[in-house]
């Protein structure tokens, strides 16, 4: 852990976040831009991955703006776990600071 301490600091973290959520927001667009062109289109399994990596709220702000992947089923499901144990991480990690 003392390796990774001086990269973990609350910029850095705040970087990572507004990357990782802007590229989520961006392959969503991207994905629905290509679909409606009948295009090669991005996996639903990258996608899931830039919202697993932290980009959930991009990926829930992208299917808002854009209506995409809003009733597409299990993509949906996936989705959701995917924030709700993202949810209950940040609680943990939350509590566990307050312990400390």
């Amino acid at each position: 852990m003392d390796l990774l301490q001086p990269l973990l600091t609350p910029a850095n973290i705040a970087t990572y976040l507004i990357a990782i959520n802007f590229i989520a927001f961006a392959a969503f667009g991207i994905d629905k831009m290509l679909a409606e062109a009948g295009k090669r289109r991005i996996s639903e399994q990258t996608l899931l991955l830039w919202a697993f990596a932290g980009g959930s709220p991009g990926a829930y702000a992208a299917r808002r703006l854009f209506r995409h992947k809003t009733r597409k089923q299990p993509f949906c499901t996936n989705l959701h776990a995917i924030a709700a144990m993202q949810v209950v991480a940040l609680a943990a990690l939350a509590a566990w600071m307050v312990d400390r």
